[in-house]
């Protein structure tokens, strides 16, 4: 295990410094409703930082995602995505979250305020996370993975599109569950 630097309710905590997304070990995911079931994407072109202040509440986080990368594992559905009707991905290339402030809620859970923008709309969110620890991979390189959920109104960044069926509701949901495990290594 990595060295830790500070414990906070007996959590122990990972070196400050700047931590980069690794895209090989972490999702950026989605979950929406597809009249009754519930259909899973994710962003396969993204990147990330967190930068882990000595004082955990002073950290940031930053990730942008390529919004031609979203994969929903069938290509028709992908290319509405990527469409007009929703990210647009053509006139609107990266979504981005920027971190507005982070609060220990409790053991190793976490909340992380910020500024999310999808279409050049930009709302606040709360992400509500887990820190799930901190290590060496066998390079050496130290490393730490947290995993984080919020529920939005995917109409708040004018995502909008939509259609009724016939047995009654609409093709799409209206909230949309973001879902982010992620695996950060330390930058050199």
């Amino acid at each position: 295990m990595a060295e830790a630097v500070r414990t906070i309710e007996g959590v122990e905590l990972p070196p400050a410094g700047k931590y980069e997304l690794d895209p090989n070990h972490t999702v950026l995911g989605f979950e929406a409703r597809h009249i009754l079931t519930k259909v899973h994407g994710r962003f396969t072109e993204f990147e990330g930082t967190i930068d882990l202040a000595e004082r955990p509440e002073d950290s940031s986080v930053t990730v942008e995602a390529k919004t031609a990368s979203v994969e929903s594992s069938v290509q028709q559905r992908d290319d509405h995505l990527r469409s007009a009707d929703f990210f647009e991905s053509e006139k609107y290339p990266v979504l981005t979250f920027r971190s507005t402030g982070v609060r220990h809620t409790g053991g190793t859970s976490f909340e992380l305020d910020g500024d999310l923008t999808v279409r050049d709309v930009t709302r606040p969110i709360t992400l509500k996370g887990e820190y799930l620890g901190t290590g060496v991979d066998p390079f050496g390189n130290t490393l730490l993975s947290a995993e984080a959920r919020a529920t939005v109104e995917r109409a708040d960044w004018g995502l909008t599109w939509n259609v009724a069926v016939e047995t009654g509701g609409w093709l799409v949901g209206r909230k949309v569950q973001i879902e982010i495990e992620a695996e950060l290594n330390l930058a050199s």
